[in-house]
């Protein structure tokens, strides 16, 4: 079934003609806001545990975790793969450690590229031109958490950066042969629909080609849960994020990849809240059938504005 928006699924398999599936690893990188560099206690709902299992055990080198996931997928060799470096910030270490690391994972059969989550504050010109080099040869995605638009949340959540240290970095990746996603995360403490929106009229204006759209959960352990039991941030309502997230979607550009349009927890005892009783697929179909029913709206209104879409 073919998506009311532009999905990574889609457009990966436009490219490589058959499922490309995303393998994420682990490779034992800190964050400059955890060891000291920025700060020392993280963003305020920073529990990486809570979506990457490969936190949960002793860590192993990259390519033994993806040949092990590689084994989990029913009809592996029908498919090809994109090695995700996803836990912590990972291109924080030197250029020559980052290319080991980055070469295991281009070696493993059946892998056509890597996705790279990381910071804004970074990705410095030699960072770039390594992640230059390696575009001219593989495909490959730079994931930016961007979080908010807004430079007063971002202080709030203890981000340790700036919209303008956003912008800059994506000023440098720039026209370099390779995509760049940025994260955000709807919900966050003091930001209402007209914020989460600025977010994205401001990432329509960048030189990004996918978005990541997460809504902020609420990790045990967190300072975030510590907020939350004190009144001091309240999660979304199931009811309202398909119309959210649909409203988001409209003020991006139509060309821009979306990646995914709601967050994970692994397990279930670490998520304080939102405990939505809609599972995540169920999700995604409302959002996907409240986009759908808007464009029919639209079509069926000859272009115009049809009411239902909101303000």
């Amino acid at each position: 079934m073919q998506r009311p928006y532009y999905y990574l699924g889609d457009f990966l398999r436009e490219h490589f003609g058959c499922r490309v599936i995303k393998i994420p690893v682990h490779a034992g990188f800190d964050c400059p806001n955890r060891d000291g560099l920025v700060g020392r206690d993280g963003c305020i709902f920073c529990c990486n545990s809570s979506f990457s299992l490969a936190l949960r055990e002793p860590l192993k080198p990259v390519p033994d975790q993806i040949r092990a996931a590689r084994a989990a997928v029913k009809g592996s060799a029908r498919h090809k793969f994109l090695v995700y470096f996803q836990s912590f910030t990972n291109t924080y270490a030197p250029v020559a450690r980052l290319r080991t690391l980055y070469d295991a994972a281009l070696a493993e059969p059946d892998v056509v590229g890597l996705c790279i989550a990381t910071r804004p504050d970074c990705v410095p010109e030699p960072v770039v031109d390594m992640l230059a080099d390696y575009a001219r040869r593989w495909h490959l995605w730079l994931e930016l958490g961007l979080q908010s638009a807004h430079d007063r949340t971002l202080a709030a959540i203890n981000r340790g950066h700036t919209r303008a240290d956003f912008e800059e970095a994506v000023a440098r990746c720039r026209d370099r042969g390779f995509y760049v996603c940025a994260h955000v995360i709807l919900g966050l403490p003091g930001e209402g629909r007209r914020e989460m929106l600025e977010t994205a009229d401001f990432l329509s204006s960048q030189a990004v080609q996918g978005v990541k759209i997460h809504h902020l959960q609420i990790i045990e352990g967190t300072p975030l849960a510590a907020m939350y039991r004190r009144g001091q941030a309240k999660p979304l309502e199931l009811e309202q994020y398909p119309q959210l997230v649909c409203d988001f979607l409209e003020r991006l550009r139509p060309d821009i990849i979306i990646h995914r349009l709601l967050g994970d927890a692994l397990e279930d005892d670490q998520l304080l809240a939102p405990r939505w009783e809609a599972g995540k697929s169920q999700i995604v179909a409302a959002i996907e059938q409240e986009m759908a029913n808007r464009i029919r709206c639209r079509v069926s209104a000859g272009e115009g504005r049809c009411v239902a879409w909101g303000s």
